[in-house]
């Protein structure tokens, strides 16, 4: 029979990778930690790391304990606020994936709102345009732009949102207006990577543009949204990060509109930990907070192309 007390250092080695790092989240020296380790995998007779220079990866055997284990600490953190009659201090890591426009243009501005709210919780953030696996530990909770495969995964529709087309006024000066989509013909647009784009969600230009000449793409929104503001082209951007961009000017709003939907993902284990349901309130704040910017200036009109 195992200590049961291991489970809480194996938990903080599987969320930090490092064991200095789940160490000073304990606050006991690493080599305790390690020694705990050992003392489990002996105890249960399986491998649970995979040790390398980089750090400790979950083996096969180690995916799974995470499982019970974090049912397990969800129960007792459960125990310990019934019996006391009052809310715990909310405390951890979490990691959040996302977008990359939803995590830097959304999350990240509200993180001094959520550190004065959750002090003793830490949030870390994967914010990249690809898919991640809840199931292997990747992140989690995820936010992702459609409805994920069936599994032992919690969905449901977080918020739409829009975007819209914008220009810089030095570009839009040196052109000639444009007042229809037919005015687009010929103008140089920014966009995403072809052969890098993981998630069918951003495949959008081609919806307004027909052969819209490209002469500058970048796998990052931040740095299509800066080229543009930079004089360099007309693109696609998403709403709540350009129109408060004072760079930028909304061309053919009316007309123009793309509309995507976030989902918010996790593993069904951990919907009830103190620590999750923090994040996701979190993340549902800043989309009340944030609803008229999602939405974009103005509503779709009857016939606007998609």
């Amino acid at each position: 029979m195992f200590d049961w007390n291991d489970l809480r250092y194996f938990l903080a080695v599987a969320r930090h990778g490092r064991l200095v790092d789940a160490a000073r989240r304990i606050g006991v020296d690493h080599t305790t930690v390690s020694r705990r380790i050992a003392a489990l995998e002996q105890a249960i007779g399986c491998l649970l790391f995979h040790r390398s220079p980089r750090g400790l990866t979950l083996t096969e055997s180690g995916h799974r304990l995470v499982q019970h284990a974090e049912r397990i600490e969800s129960e007792t953190a459960a125990i310990s606020a019934g019996l006391a009659g009052q809310d715990f201090q909310i405390s951890g890591t979490v990691r959040l994936a996302t977008p990359e426009a939803f995590g830097g243009f959304l999350v990240a501005p509200h993180m001094h709102r959520f550190r004065e709210t959750y002090p003793q919780l830490d949030l870390e953030l994967v914010a990249e345009n690809r898919s991640f696996s809840l199931s292997k530990r990747e992140a989690d909770i995820a936010i992702t732009l459609g409805r994920p495969p069936s599994g032992r995964l919690i969905a449901r529709k977080l918020t739409s949102y829009a975007l819209g087309l914008y220009g810089s006024a030095e570009y839009l000066s040196r052109h000639n207006p444009i007042t229809t989509p037919d005015d687009l013909k010929g103008k140089e647009f920014v966009s995403y990577i072809e052969d890098l784009i993981h998630l069918p969600q951003l495949k959008f230009l081609n919806d307004v543009v027909s052969d819209p000449a490209v002469h500058f793409r970048s796998s990052s929104i931040t740095a299509q949204q800066n080229a543009v503001a930079s004089g360099f082209g007309l693109g696609l951007l998403h709403h709540f990060s350009a129109s408060g961009d004072p760079r930028l000017v909304p061309i053919l709003p009316e007309q123009i509109r793309i509309e995507r939907a976030y989902w918010i993902v996790l593993h069904a284990d951990l919907r009830s930990l103190p620590r999750i349901r923090a994040v996701v309130d979190f993340l549902q704040s800043i989309v009340e907070i944030e609803k008229a910017a999602l939405a974009g200036p103005v509503a779709l009109s009857a016939g606007s192309p998609r």
